[in-house]
């Protein structure tokens, strides 16, 4: 089943001369299937972080059209969408477990033992009671991970989650997101500027 259609699709700050050998941007038809893994890959500046605001609805600047389950993109939930943004908004002042936990409250989604075995899995045990403000920058995208996956969700966005992470933590976080996606019969789209071999995607799209 399709989730998300793009037609014609691209931001309206970005020059269509410079997004000719785009297999996203300004594409007849683009679509993302229900239950599959997408990459979507570029260098900086391509548009990346754009097109994932503009899926997930808080990116209204773009020409062409845009659909969620055959529904217009202004009429989309977001409450069906899980999101890792690029720079992560944590709260700085509270734990890595409170950043997650808080999450939770609200959607109560994962079970406190749940939520205890993805720290573990993540290798991030030690800085459970740690403020976010001071872990590293991979240890902070692994939190931001672990917070998206206490949601449940149709769609589960992440912009170049793995940044700051190691080949072995990456593969062991994607066969999490890869379990966590298809238990829920959800898509997954990656914003990656490359590695694109160490992650288990179904379809790697060049932006």
């Amino acid at each position: 089943m399709t989730l998300v259609t793009l037609e014609n699709l691209k931001p309206s700050y970005i020059a269509s001369k410079l997004l000719v050998n785009s297999k996203v941007y300004l594409q007849e038809k683009v679509c993302f299937e229900s239950g599959k893994c997408y990459i979507v890959e570029a260098t900086s500046g391509k548009g990346k972080s754009s097109l994932l605001n503009i899926i997930y609805g808080v990116h209204a600047h773009y020409e062409g059209t845009l659909t969620y389950n055959g529904i217009d993109a202004s009429r989309i939930k977001r409450d069906q969408i899980s999101y890792v943004f690029q720079d992560l908004k944590l709260f700085d002042e509270l734990t890595a477990w409170e950043n997650v936990t808080l999450k939770n409250s609200i959607t109560s989604h994962k079970s406190v033992q749940e939520m205890e075995a993805l720290f573990i899995s993540f290798g991030l045990e030690p800085q459970i009671h740690q403020s976010a403000a001071t872990l590293s920058l991979g240890q902070q995208q692994r939190v931001a991970i672990i917070r998206a996956l206490c949601m449940p969700y149709k769609l589960l966005l992440l912009d170049e989650p793995f940044s700051h992470l190691d080949d072995e933590n990456l593969r062991i976080i994607m066969e999490i997101i890869k379990q966590d996606s298809t238990e829920q019969r959800a898509s997954v789209i990656i914003a990656s500027l490359g590695n694109s071999e160490l992650i288990a995607a179904d379809h790697i799209l060049e932006l």
